[in-house]
């Protein structure tokens, strides 16, 4: 099954390298993307150095942004597989192919790595985080048939009917997360967790500090409350009204 692993990266130079060297080690096999988002660092040369294809955007445009640009590619050289994971090294290359397993065997359209689910290596999470991440779980729960564990790893693989589903317009362009699971599943894709190792970030600014928990808590709820709105178009793409 041919695999893009995508990587979305801004200002990561420092960490890139031993993310690379990691994937490369956990998936030989793969084609690597990184996507730089406007880094104003040498992100793009590390990751060409390191034998991975990069792709520059002009400037800062948004995470989401920066994984649809890596989505689109995928669907116009026809991977049957992406799998995602951030550059910051917080994610284990390593569990790579568990996730891949996942999609190679048919067992489930999407692949979600989870931090809590036995298995998977001990997390600590600070207070908002955790409150945070307890009242989404609780809405994909609401709004799903399925009891997420972790509904904001951001290390996940998809098949090929997937990616030409999140290549669409209704993607979000800045945080996305519980809002895209909710809208996969009530569009009729089939999801399942994986146990994953995630550590906390070495250096580096992360979206976690000082106030940005709130603002991203605040983008996600209105986020979710709009996937309703995105069900009847999201639907219509995958075929299903």
């Amino acid at each position: 099954m041919t695999t893009l692993v995508l990587v979305p990266a801004f200002n990561e130079a420092a960490r890139l390298g031993r993310v690379l060297a990691g994937i490369h080690a956990a998936a030989p096999d793969a084609d690597v993307l990184v996507v730089d988002d406007g880094s104003l660092d040498d992100t793009s040369g590390v990751a060409r150095a390191a034998g991975a294809r990069a792709v520059q955007l002009p400037f800062n445009l948004g995470y989401g942004v920066a994984v649809q640009t890596g989505y689109k590619l995928a669907v116009r050289e026809r991977y049957a597989c992406v799998v995602q994971l951030d550059a910051d090294g917080q994610h284990e290359p390593a569990d790579i192919p568990a996730l891949r397993a996942v999609i190679e065997r048919g067992e489930a359209d999407v692949a979600i790595g989870s931090r809590f689910l036995p298995g998977a290596a001990p997390y600590r999470l600070g207070v908002l985080r955790r409150l945070g991440m307890g009242l989404f779980r609780l809405l994909a729960r609401l709004l799903t048939d399925v009891r997420f564990s972790d509904v904001t790893s951001g290390f996940c693989a998809f098949n090929g009917d997937v990616v030409r589903f999140v290549a669409t317009e209704w993607y979000p362009t800045d945080y996305p997360d519980a809002d895209v699971l909710i809208t996969l599943r009530r569009a009729g894709f089939r999801l399942r967790e994986v146990p994953v190792r995630m550590y906390p970030r070495a250096g580096g600014s992360s979206m976690h500090a000082g106030l940005k928990p709130i603002y991203y808590v605040f983008k996600m709820l209105l986020s979710v409350a709009l996937v309703p709105v995105r069900r009847e178009a999201a639907a219509q793409k995958k075929g299903l009204t």
